[in-house]
């Protein structure tokens, strides 16, 4: 059973999986780093730990970020959307933040805008 506070679970609008997007933005910068899933233990975990800890959807565990990697989110600040469906949490970024080493995980592709 998750710890989560009951007053931050009651907003919370989840997936049917259960999960909420937890979109990482580098505090200070704004810059966007990366994307993740997190169900009430993982936000809870966030919270508590100021560490970013996720939902894998893959490998059905949790995990934190920087846990083998050494590029570690120390979370500053988490916010709830409008809608109660995003998270927005906003780290300082030690390393990179991307699992293919990339800073971000936007850094590799553009892609092409129409001429509208």
């Amino acid at each position: 059973m998750t710890s989560l506070s009951p007053d931050i679970a009651a907003r919370l609008k989840r997936d049917a999986a259960g999960l909420v997007p937890a979109v990482v933005q580098q505090h200070g910068s704004g810059e966007v780093l990366m994307l993740g899933w997190m169900d009430d233990e993982a936000l809870h975990r966030t919270l508590t730990s100021r560490r970013t800890t996720f939902w894998s959807r893959s490998r059905q565990e949790y995990w934190v970020k920087g846990e083998t990697s050494g590029n570690v989110q120390t979370v500053l600040e988490v916010r709830l959307d409008c809608d109660g469906d995003t998270l927005l949490v906003r780290v300082d970024q030690h390393g990179a933040a991307c699992h293919t080493g990339d800073h971000t995980c936007f850094d590799a592709t553009v892609l092409p805008l129409g001429d509208g």
